[in-house]
Parts: structure tokens; C-alpha cells; sequence
């Protein structure tokens, strides 16, 4: 197979295994969806229980207070029927005493049980407010999930399709040239194969030296960016060949043109995606 042929199939492929790549991280995010509502499902729980507590404990007061109540009636109805039997002055002062300190008592029990009774009621309305709530952040939860599935299972059918258009795709073209393009593809964003304008790579926007542009442009084998590590092809520019031996922008770049050279190849490889270098004089 031609290098033209070798770099359409890895164009198509490129397409294939951006989306493939983007189907997969869909699938890999589908839970994460439901986590804020099962989050606020949880909490509201949490304040359920805590406002529930809070709701009993209001309700046993309210009863303990209410027995004081009945207490300090009972002991002030007393004394004002012993009013009828006293004979002296200090037994009328003393059963006096008594009388007022029941009604100061009563007073006060009452206006404690009033303060409860309202805190009850407060307490009763939100507990059934947040039980409607709960129940409806319920039923969206399940209606999510089943929603969800759905949706994973249209991602895994697509990732299927995907699956067999790469394989459609993959004879002809090098095992590790498309183990490469799969690693830049997944660092650069879906982009792992790009052309050269001139001597500038379009992926980095770097530019080459003239040589190794020219290397590009003969097309006689898979040439990797040594700065962006993506697969370059060759399109004309506008200003047109010459700009490949145009060299005042290259720089120290030149000394790139020697890939034999182990000490300079090693400076010019790029990374790849787990920060080993990448061979790129396949």
C-alpha cells in the first residue's frame, strides 16, 4: 500500500477513534450524572431524620409540661378549697401563698406548652413538606436511572458500530503506527494526524526545519511531529515550495535533519501520553 493510501486510512481512522474516544468517556461519566441527585436525596434524608428527632423531642416535652400543668391546677384548686376551712390569719396567708405561686406556675406552663405547640406545628408542616419533596426527588432519581441505561446502552451500540469501522480500517496500516496514533488521539484532544503549511506544522503551529518539511512533502514514510508528536502529511501553502527552503525562522532547528544521530533523536521526540518517548522514525 502507497504512503497517500497509508495516510487516508489514518485520516478516517483519526475520525473513528476521536469519536470512539468520545463515546467511551460518555459511557465512563453516565454515573457520575445521578450523583448530585443522589447526593441532595441523602442529605435530604439526613435532615429528615435530624428534623424528626427534633419533632418527637417537642412532642414529649409538650406532654411533660402539660402534666405540670395539670399539677399546679390541681395543687391551686386545692388551696382555694382549703380557703373555706381556715380559722387563722397565718393559714389564710400561707394558703394565699400558695394560691398565687399555683397561678405564677400556670402562667408560665402555659405560655412554655404555647411556644412548643407552635414549634410542633412548625416541625409537623415541614417534616410533611420534606416527605413530599423526598418522594419526588425519589421518583426523578429512578426515572434518571432508567433513563441512564438507556442512554449507556445507545453509547454501547454506537461504541460496537465504531469498534467495527476500526477494524474495517486497520489492515494495511502498521500495528504500532495505529497504537501511536491511538496514544497522541487521546493527548491531543482527538487530533493525531495534521498537515504541514509550508514548513509550519498546523497542530503546534511550530516551524520545522526545511529538510524535515521536505521529508514530509516526499511522503515515503510516517513522519511524526518532533514537537507536537503528530502525524504530518503535506498540503501546498499558498506561498508554495519555496518556503520549505526558507530557514531564517528555523533556527537551531536546522541540526534536526540527522535522525541517525541517538543523541539528537532523543531530543526531538515528543511524549506521548504516560511522558515516555516516542519513536518517530517508523
Amino acid at each position: 500500500m502507497v504512503m497517500t493510501e497509508v495516510l487516508d486510512k489514518l485520516k478516517e481512522l483519526q475520525e473513528i477513534l476521536a469519536e470512539k474516544n468520545n463515546v467511551e468517556a460518555e459511557i465512563k461519566q453516565s454515573p457520575n450524572v445521578l450523583s448530585s441527585q443522589e447526593e441532595l436525596l441523602a442529605r435530604l434524608k439526613r435532615e429528615y431524620i435530624e428534623k424528626d428527632n427534633k419533632y418527637q423531642k417537642c412532642k414529649q416535652d409538650i406532654v411533660h409540661l402539660q402534666a405540670e400543668l395539670f399539677e399546679a391546677e390541681s395543687s391551686r384548686e386545692k388551696a382555694e378549697k382549703a380557703m373555706d376551712t381556715i380559722t387563722t390569719q397565718r393559714e389564710y396567708e400561707a394558703l394565699d401563698k400558695e394560691i398565687k405561686d399555683a397561678s405564677e406556675k400556670e402562667q408560665t406552663l402555659r405560655k412554655e406548652i404555647q411556644k412548643f405547640e407552635r414549634q410542633y406545628q412548625d416541625l409537623d408542616e415541614e417534616l410533611k413538606r420534606d416527605e413530599s419533596l423526598i418522594q419526588h426527588q425519589e421518583q426523578e432519581l429512578e426515572q434518571r436511572k432508567s433513563q441512564l441505561s438507556e442512554e449507556i446502552s445507545k453509547y454501547n451500540a454506537q461504541l460496537e458500530e465504531l469498534k467495527k469501522a476500526e477494524e474495517k480500517l486497520s489492515p494495511g496500516i502498521d500495528p504500532e503506527t495505529k497504537f501511536k496514533l491511538e496514544r497522541i488521539i487521546k493527548s491531543k484532544h482527538g487530533v493525531g494526524i495534521v498537515a504541514i503549511h509550508g514548513n509550519v506544522c498546523t497542530g503546534c503551529h511550530m516551524i520545522l526545519p526545511a529538510q524535515f518539511a521536505n521529508e514530509v512533502r516526499i511522503g515515503d514514510k510516517i513522519v511524526y511531529c518532533p514537537y507536537c508528536s503528530r502525524i504530518l502529511y503535506y498540503v501546498e501553502s499558498a506561498e508554495g515550495e519555496n518556503e520549505f527552503f526558507n530557514n531564517e525562522d528555523a533556527g537551531s532547528l536546522s541540526d534536526l535533519d540527522d535522525f541517525d544521530d541517538d543523541e539528537e533523536a532523543e531530543e526531538i521526540d515528543g511524549e506521548d501520553l504516560d511522558g515516555e518517548k516516542m519513536d518517530y522514525d517508523d
